[in-house]
This record gives C-alpha cells, structure tokens and sequence, in this order.
C-alpha cells in the first residue's frame, strides 16, 4: 500500500456514504439500529478492497442519527487480528506519535499481555489513539490532518510493511 493507504481509505469510504447519503438518512430517521448496520456493511465492504477490516464505532448511540459524521471519528482498522507484535520497535510507534501528532500527544506502552503489545496514544482533548501490532483504533477525530498523517504513516511502516532482502 501507498504513504496513503489511510487516507484513501477513507476517502473512498466517505464517497461511499456520500454515494448512498438519502438512504442512510432515511434509515437513521427511520430506524437507527437497520443504519448502523448498513453503515457496517458499507464499512466492511469498503475495507475489503482495501485489504482490511474497516469498521464504524459509535460510544454515543445518538451518533448513529448523523449520517455526515460517518467515517470522520472513531474508527477501527483491522489488519491481522492474529498479529501479537510490532514489525518495528514500539518505541518507534511511540515516537512518530509524538513526531507526528505534536506535543499533546502522550504515547504510553499498553494493553502488554500474554506476549502481546500495544501503544495508546493520548490526545489532550482530541482524543486518543489506541495502536496494537494488527489494528489501529481512533477514538478522535480522523479527518484532522496530524491524526491523517500519523494513521498513513502506521499503515505503510506497521500494518503494510513490504518485504524486503
């Protein structure tokens, strides 16, 4: 995947909610609980042509109603739910954070268990990032351009390392 592979998954996800926006808005009137699962269904959809798992999390139920925020905040990618470790170091996922995201970001280890690791990235009043070795999830705002730019960087560098040697 390109330094974009976020980005454009993104993209093409907001194109598609665009696309199907009057049936969506009827549905969330309608019946919240038959949009959130369409909105999933879309999100599957779309993340399978993007070779991952793209799903749609909504903490306040309530959000489900507005349709125009789909796809702007808390989202979760899964790449390989079997992955237990970083193809880098996690002090390296530590530090783009803070790099890339600036100093309000706080990058802690995490979620260190049974082998496993993970780094969660706090966000002053934006939010927070939660990065394991095969899924990234963002509890913010996606459509910030640091957070944009942090989730592209992990897509190419974590999650779609290409091989090489």
């Amino acid at each position: 995947m390109g330094t974009t592979a976020f980005s454009a998954l993104m993209d093409d996800f907001r194109a598609n909610v665009a696309q199907n926006r009057d049936a969506l808005l009827a549905m969330a009137k309608r019946n919240p609980h038959m949009a959130y699962q369409k909105v999933n269904e879309l999100a599957l959809f779309v993340g399978s042509r993007h070779r991952v798992n793209l799903q749609l999390h909504f903490p306040v139920p309530a959000k489900v109603a507005d349709v125009d925020s789909y796809g702007t905040e808390n989202v979760g990618i899964v790449v390989d739910k079997f992955r237990r470790t970083f193809p880098v170091p996690r002090e390296t996922v530590k530090q783009k954070a803070a790099e890339i995201l600036g100093p309000g970001a706080k990058a802690l280890d995490a979620y260190m268990y049974e082998g496993k690791e993970g780094v969660k990235v706090v966000m002053a009043a934006e939010g927070r990032i939660e990065v394991l070795p095969g899924s990234v999830h963002l509890w913010c705002r996606v459509d910030n351009e640091r957070v944009k730019k942090y989730a592209d960087w992990l897509m190419e560098n974590v999650y779609f390392v290409s091989a090489t040697g």
